[in-house]
């Protein structure tokens, strides 16, 4: 059946029958800048299949951000449709979003944002407790999370007492506790040195072996090498979208 004449709903499960966790469909968004307009994404079509590992490059102000957001649900298209999961997001409400965030998509960021004062298991946890998981189940999945990130012997530690590649580890972790569709990092290796860096590199290779799906936002074209596909944004749009030669 062609494309245009399914609704929604069904082209929804048909994404899921054939593996597609990312699509969207003349993606746009614009700022209003007191009276001036600023086109931040002008009409993005992607796809993203369950198990990829995909790089989105950029220069500063190219959308690349805006994308990132769009894709992770923390803001709302101006127009064009957002399919994740099998789910048309781009129409959901606020508390829609809010859910996808927490089930559908695991965040890791450049600084961290962990709790100062929580260990590491607890900073773990969060994302169990907003979504209500009774707390043996949530301890028992925290562990599990830490674990694939070869933290076990750190989870009573506050990040304060922890490495800056250990505290990234537990944003790892956090990401990966709700088995999301998709583990969405930006810049995930900004604050760490250089050999730290690499470390958190193998760690989302291991990550992406054992099935996950991984999209990598940054500006450095040696980290975005470790992907096996990178998409150049550009003033809004995508200019090149290649798969990395191994």
């Amino acid at each position: 059946m062609p494309v245009e004449t399914m609704s929604p709903e069904s082209y929804s499960q048909e994404l899921v029958d054939s593996g597609v966790v990312i699509k969207t469909e003349g993606l746009a968004k614009v700022y209003e800048m007191g009276s001036e307009q600023v086109h931040a994404l002008r009409g993005v079509d992607l796809e993203i299949r369950k198990g990829e590992y995909v790089a989105i490059m950029g220069p500063s102000g190219s959308g690349k951000s805006t994308l990132m957001n769009l894709i992770g649900c923390l803001d709302s298209p101006s127009s064009g449709r957002y399919w994740l999961a099998g789910r048309l997001v781009s129409e959901l409400d606020d508390d829609e979003l809010a859910y996808i965030r927490n089930k559908e998509i695991g965040f890791v960021f450049q600084t961290f944002n962990l709790l100062p004062r929580a260990t590491a298991l607890h900073n773990v946890e969060l994302p169990l407790i907003y979504n209500g998981t009774p707390a043996e189940e949530r301890i028992e999945k925290a562990k599990k999370a830490l674990d694939r990130v070869d933290l076990t012997s750190r989870m009573t530690h506050k990040p304060n007492e922890l490495s800056g590649g250990q505290r990234q580890r537990v944003a790892i972790a956090r990401a990966l506790v709700n088995s999301p569709s998709i583990v969405l990092a930006d810049e995930p290796t900004g604050n760490l040195d250089s050999k730290t860096g690499e470390e958190i590199m193998a760690l989302f290779k291991n990550l992406h072996s054992q099935g996950n799906t991984i999209i990598l936002v940054t500006h450095e074209n040696d980290i975005a090498q470790n992907a096996h596909r990178i998409i150049y944004i550009r003033d809004g749009k995508i200019a090149s979208d290649e798969a990395v030669k191994k």
